[in-house]
């Protein structure tokens, strides 16, 4: 059998790969990558509220502190990216790339701390790291591929956006390796993890992609955001639901 560690690499790379993949699976024309704007929006939403705050209020800790932090941390990050590519490019495209650095560190930090619980899932006994990994396969799923079509949304191509969306998945693998050998030391900063993470996820969903969405002036474009905004929320709900919560 497979020594336990090797199990948590191989869990944390499948993972991982789900974010390459998913910028490949994206088939849809330019214009039609606004959808996955409402999607995303959506999804980020739900996995903030009904996914990492609640784990994070299990923790015991102050989690709606840590996510104010969050949307504090992420709004002074987007304003110096804002400041420092309105100096390159035109306004609305320079805070439409920000968005993109926005999601990939925040995608980073939420790969983070799945890394940890495969890791300490596969610790206690390896059916539940495998579970564990199942679980956070569904869940990847729906938010990388609106992730994905956010980074190509704003501008990079699908080679670039694949690379980046690649970065930030390895840090699953980081947080695994830090979990397995140093397990009931990251145990204390995983609330405080789960909480920032939602305070970006709120920031990004609230102050980006929503604003975005608002500026779409025609009703038969505005009629599809609203539906894939909405399944967005449900398909995370949906999936936490059947996962047990």
């Amino acid at each position: 059998m497979f020594p336990v560690l090797a199990l948590i690499v191989i869990s944390v790379l499948i993972v991982s790969a789900i974010s390459v993949l998913a910028v490949f699976m994206l088939r849809l024309r330019e214009e039609k990558l606004s959808w996955l704007v409402s999607f995303a929006a959506g999804s980020l939403l739900a996995a903030a509220f009904l996914d990492r705050l609640p784990e994070a209020s299990e923790t015991g800790e102050s989690a709606f502190l840590f996510a104010l932090l969050g949307v504090v941390c992420f709004f002074i990050l987007e304003r110096f990216l804002y400041w420092h590519h309105h100096h390159i490019k035109h306004e609305k495209k320079g805070k439409v790339h920000s968005l993109a650095y926005l999601i990939l560190i925040g995608d980073g930090i939420h790969n983070f701390i799945d890394g940890t619980i495969i890791a300490a899932s596969f610790i206690a006994d390896v059916r539940v790291g495998i579970a564990a990994t199942i679980a956070i396969v569904l869940h990847e799923i729906p938010q990388e591929l609106g992730d994905a079509g956010i980074l190509i949304y704003s501008g990079m191509t699908r080679l670039k956006a694949a690379f980046f969306n690649l970065l930030s998945a390895l840090t699953a693998v980081i947080g695994a390796l830090l979990a397995y050998g140093f397990a009931s030391r990251v145990e204390g900063v995983t609330g405080f993890l789960l909480g920032f993470a939602a305070g970006g996820f709120i920031y990004i969903a609230a102050g980006d992609l929503l604003p975005e969405l608002r500026k779409e002036v025609d009703m038969r474009k505005s009629a599809v955001q609203l539906p894939l905004f909405l399944l967005g929320i449900i398909v995370i709900w949906t999936v936490k639901a059947k996962l047990g919560g």
